[in-house]
């Protein structure tokens, strides 16, 4: 009886095709291809997973990165359902992300494999940067590091014995101590 529900809750993800990798193994007759791709699943409300599958075929490759990416799906808690809730940086091999929050209306300023990754999170407000490496699977990996480490407020409250209006209004207290220091 819960198939049906299982089934309902993965139609409504959505599955992004970031790379397809293409290898050759010289063989007596001549060459065989091999595939690896790289595939972004997610929601659009906050969960978010990736996975790599390798197959003699690009859509068997590409199934089996999918499956696998829907078993490594994580949450990210999100600002009003639209950004992140602070800036973050994150790492992966040589591969370096800075993730930054943004006004509404900014869109998603991020280059191909971290633009995959946060139009199927379901963030339309970031602006972030990629330094070091430019291969699709760090960059990835990279990403994914600096989103698991988001907080909310509620998160950071309920960890200090606060309550969330304690926090927010920390925030707002120290902008305005900072634009009375300004002044």
């Amino acid at each position: 009886m819960a198939r049906p529900e299982l089934d309902r809750q993965e139609s409504d993800l959505i599955e992004k095709l970031v790379h397809i990798n293409r290898v050759a193994k010289v063989v007596k007759g001549g060459r065989r291809f091999g595939f690896a791709a790289l595939v972004v699943v997610g929601d659009q409300k906050g969960r978010v997973g990736f996975g790599k599958g390798k197959a003699r075929e690009v859509p068997e490759a590409i199934r089996k990165a999918t499956e696998d990416a829907k078993k490594n799906m994580i949450r990210v808690p999100l600002r009003e359902g639209r950004t992140l809730h602070h800036d973050g940086n994150g790492r992966h091999g040589a591969g370096r992300v800075v993730l930054r929050t943004a006004e509404p209306g900014t869109g998603i300023i991020a280059g191909g494999p971290m633009r995959a990754v946060f139009e199927a999170l379901g963030v339309q407000d970031v602006v972030t940067k990629s330094l070091g490496t430019a291969n699709p699977y760090n960059m990835v990996r990279a990403t994914f590091n600096a989103l698991t480490r988001q907080v909310s407020p509620r998160m950071v409250a309920s960890r200090r014995g606060k309550k969330v209006s304690d926090i927010v209004s920390r925030r707002g207290d120290q902008t305005r101590a900072a634009e009375d220091a300004a002044e």
